[in-house]
């Protein structure tokens, strides 16, 4: 494959990528880290700086659009991002001091032990019998949106700020160590912990996970990590996946976007854990 060719390959898979990233709140890297090792050889920390940057083409090309459409809480990403922040500055160093394979194991093992909870309420449209926790009531997280798809304003209010937040470090920590965003876990904290809507928890993620990767992303520059040959065309693509992305969630119904988030996070859980037994 020619250079150009290679370079097209990377574009439209970082298309691809920040279409599912955006849908689902995962990011891009999920999916660009895995490509770039294993499809084009690249170094695991070339992968990962170019992924770091596409996150935040991600967060970028859908959070304007989901703060728009106020499907973003924006109290609880400013919150929540002071976790994922600490976190991932804790990863970004820690890199070069732990072994990667036992973080794709961890990792992994995490994703598909928490897709068994988020499967149960795979049928569900909104959270019931939810009541605000006592810091949701002094920080005033609570908050509504605009449904086009039940063509109502939906109230929701909180529970679990602490284990929410407390979770959100680990997410911080894993998106440094691994260029991926971890919006996985942040999704899963959202909407198992804090039980948000899913709309809303996928909205969040991608305005939190830009700043995450923006926390992590001087630590690769300033280490050479990131390859403008390699990260320009993966970060134009996922910012014009995203865009799309962004464009469809507002038209799905909750339960659809967990029908999609339930099999990626699950494909994203087993190919993290190949990798990391050294089988993928």
């Amino acid at each position: 494959m020619s250079a150009d060719q290679s370079i097209g390959v990377i574009f439209g898979a970082g298309i691809l990528a920040g279409m599912m990233g955006s849908l689902t709140g995962l990011g891009g890297g999920a999916l660009i880290v895995p490509l770039l090792t294993i499809g084009f050889g690249l170094d695991i920390r070339v992968a990962i700086g170019a992924s770091i940057v596409s996150i935040i083409a991600t967060s970028s090309g859908a959070a304007a659009a989901y703060v728009r459409d106020h499907l973003t809480n924006i109290r609880i990403g400013m919150l929540l991002e002071l976790g994922t922040t600490l976190g991932g500055l804790s990863g970004a160093y820690l890199t070069t001091y732990l072994p990667s394979g036992a973080l794709y194991v961890l990792f992994g093992v995490v994703l598909l032990v928490s897709a068994a909870p988020t499967a149960r309420r795979i049928g569900e449209e909104l959270p019931h019998g939810v009541l605000n926790d006592r810091w949701a009531g002094v920080l005033r997280l609570a908050g509504s949106y605009p449904d086009r798809v039940i063509g109502e304003e939906v109230a929701y209010q909180v529970r679990g700020v602490p284990a929410g937040f407390s979770m959100m470090y680990f997410a911080g920590v894993f998106s440094g160590l691994l260029g991926i965003g971890a919006g996985a876990l942040k999704v899963l904290a959202m909407d198992t912990l804090m039980r948000l809507p899913m709309k809303v928890s996928t909205a969040t993620s991608n305005f939190m996970i830009g700043v995450t990767a923006a926390a992590s992303a001087g630590v690769y520059f300033w280490r050479g990590d990131v390859v403008p040959a390699v990260a320009a065309p993966v970060a134009l693509g996922v910012l014009i996946g995203a865009s799309g992305g962004a464009q469809l969630l507002v038209r799905f119904p909750n339960v659809t976007v967990r029908l999609i988030f339930i099999p990626v996070l699950v494909g994203v859980g087993v190919e993290m854990l190949l990798r990391g037994l050294g089988v993928a």
